[in-house]
């Protein structure tokens, strides 16, 4: 058995939104691929969370202090979020993230 496994862009089919392999599970953290074209829906995690916009473009709502704000993502873009941040991402059309919880 291998020490590294590759995933290509075909592991990312377009489908169920949010759909996608977990990569890894590290003694502290979960790493995964997601594709969507869909909104997740708001929620707080009991950890740290890390976004990386591998494709596409995500607006990711934050809610502090009673405020609404969003937050433009684009390839490239790294977010991180602190424990307990309450959040949705909404995707402008498809997009692939890695996401780090």
């Amino acid at each position: 058995m291998s020490g590294a496994t590759l995933f290509h862009g075909a592991a990312l089919p377009a489908g169920k939104a949010w759909s996608g392999p977990e990569v890894a599970h590290l003694p502290e953290a979960r790493v995964k691929l997601r594709w969507t074209d869909q909104p997740y829906r708001w929620h707080v995690n009991s950890g740290q969370e890390v976004f990386v916009v591998l494709a596409g473009r995500v607006e990711m709502h934050l809610r502090e202090a009673g405020e609404e704000r969003v937050i433009p993502l684009g390839a490239g873009d790294v977010l991180y979020l602190a424990e307990g941040t309450e959040h949705v991402a909404h995707p402008q059309g498809p997009a692939c993230l890695l996401v780090v919880e």
